[in-house]
């Protein structure tokens, strides 16, 4: 079946009229939570992780590709309105969508923010349906070794790039490999550190990790450290539409936008904030007006909201060919897909073609939907704004306490649910990436089976992983991310210091 035959049956799946509404409810709790600081996408699709365990995986995973990339589009209000980024890849959107509220032209802000990440969203689906075929094909082609080369790519890149340190982000990782061991070994049936505790035996469930992490640990890092922040909601001034110059001024960020974002996306690690800056710097030095930049120029918020956008629909191309997660939430998406019994991967296109092509579909549906929602409903989401935190606080951890409990009624769950969430609070607090903590978890048994595979294969040599030209150019990837920053700094240091 050609690419167009499997995206047409992948309609056929999106539209039924249950798998619309999951959509429907996926892109505007989406752009609810986008709009809310302090709680993002990953926290959102952790806290509905337990909640959605017994319902069909193909409409629960469309709801939560709706809610990850509506939040980017309700990100732009808060950023916009009360300039509070809920997210890093938002930041350069405060920073001219803000002064373009505070001179009354909230509403074109808005409507550039929302038509660019339709325009984003859509490009990059399109091209996300193009890529992942091909991908795909590529991927069939890996043995043992080239997986678990790549996949220590992955370990490398999240814990690396994530984070200040690459020490900080190591640490996170090798935590996260410590508690995907825990539990009977899948080969010998032997107990691994389970420290003698019989519930350990069957391991941590992944479930209570996420939440833990991203539901209970952030909720009290925000609620300890970010609550004691002023709010100013800057008002609904003017007309909502743009006018034909700020068209005429748009449309080219918007397509430079997408063309930076989307590459950065499907590489592991590469994340939203570099191509936001990057298209900021860009408009910048294109536009003009640069002399706007700074008091509100809408290029300056056109661009980057189309970086944003196409980086988030990016991430969709590792995640669904390869299993690799490049980001918080497509670490928690991928735990949603074992939650299931499902690995993505180039085999699951094969096994599973419905799904992952109804999936891709519900997209395009999406980005419509979004569109439609985001400028006409604008007063519902400033209203959302306005609910008080404690209250949004605390109904987190409710729903985190009854999520982790009803997974099986275990009060042993329950205390490592809050025993890893406070490990999380702990982690935020001192600038340690909680993401690589799940991405070792789910990859690194794996990446162990991958490993023992290739062993079997080589009789025990381990020279495999190098003599394959796949796995030894991965593993060359590997270790220039490991030692190029270190050296780059150096180098720029004394450039520097010359000068």
């Amino acid at each position: 079946m050609g690419t167009f035959e499997a995206l047409m049956a992948g309609f056929a799946v999106a539209l039924t009229p249950i798998n619309l509404m999951w959509g429907l409810i996926g892109v505007t709790l989406g752009t609810a939570i986008g709009v809310m600081p302090g709680v993002g996408p990953a926290l959102t699709i952790a806290l509905l992780l337990p909640a959605t365990a017994s319902l069909d995986p193909t409409g629960a995973l469309i709801m939560f590709a709706g809610i990850y990339y509506g939040a980017m589009f309700g990100g732009s209000t808060t950023s916009i309105l009360l300039n509070t980024p809920g997210e890093s890849a938002t930041i350069v959107t405060a920073m001219e969508g803000n002064m373009m509220a505070k001179r009354g032209r909230a509403g074109p802000a808005l409507a550039t923010a929302a038509i660019g990440s339709f325009v984003a969203g859509t490009i990059a689906t399109i091209l996300l349906t193009v890529m992942a075929p091909l991908v795909v094909q590529v991927a069939l082609k890996f043995g043992p070794a080239e997986y678990f080369a790549v996949m220590v790519l992955a370990f490398t890149t999240v814990s690396a790039v994530l984070g200040a340190s690459a020490a900080r982000g190591l640490a996170s990782l090798f935590f996260g490999l410590t508690i995907g061991l825990i539990g009977l070994d899948s080969q010998t049936g032997q107990a691994r550190f389970t420290l003698g505790i019989p519930e350990l035996l069957d391991g941590i469930d992944v479930v209570v990790v996420a939440v833990g992490l991203f539901a209970v640990g952030e909720t009290l890092y925000v609620a300890t450290y970010l609550n004691r922040l002023e709010d100013k909601i800057e008002k609904m001034k003017g007309s909502i539409w743009m006018t034909k110059a700020d068209w005429r001024r748009s449309w080219g960020p918007w397509l430079r936008g997408t063309a930076l974002g989307f590459p950065f996306g499907t590489v592991p690690a590469g994340g939203a904030e570099i191509p936001t800056f990057l298209s900021y710097s860009i408009e910048k030095k294109l536009s003009k007006n640069s002399e706007e930049f700074g008091k509100g120029a809408i290029e300056g918020v056109a661009g980057p909201e189309a970086a944003n956008n196409a980086s988030a629909t990016g991430t969709l191309v590792p995640l669904l060919t390869l299993g690799l997660p490049t980001t918080a939430t497509a670490a928690i998406i991928l735990a949603a897909f074992q939650q299931w019994g499902l690995q993505p991967g180039p085999l699951l296109f094969e096994t599973q073609p419905l799904l992952i092509w109804g999936l891709i579909a519900s997209m395009y549906v999406g980005n419509v939907l979004l569109l439609i929602l985001n400028l006409p409903l604008v007063g519902i989401w400033i209203k959302l704004l306005e609910i008080p935190r404690p209250l949004l606080y605390a109904g987190i951890l409710i729903f985190a306490t009854l999520g982790a409990y009803g997974l099986r009624n275990s009060w042993f769950d329950l205390a490592l649910l809050y025993g890893i969430g406070v490990i999380g609070f702990v982690m935020r607090r001192y600038d340690i990436p909680v993401a690589p903590v799940l991405v070792g978890m789910i990859l690194g048994p794996l990446a162990e089976q991958q490993f023992r595979r290739a062993l079997a294969i080589s009789q025990g040599d381990l020279t495999i992983f190098f003599t394959q030209p796949i796995s030894a150019a991965v593993f060359a990837v590997t270790a220039l991310v490991l030692i190029g920053p270190p050296i780059w700094k150096r180098l720029s240091g004394r450039k520097v210091a010359a000068a």
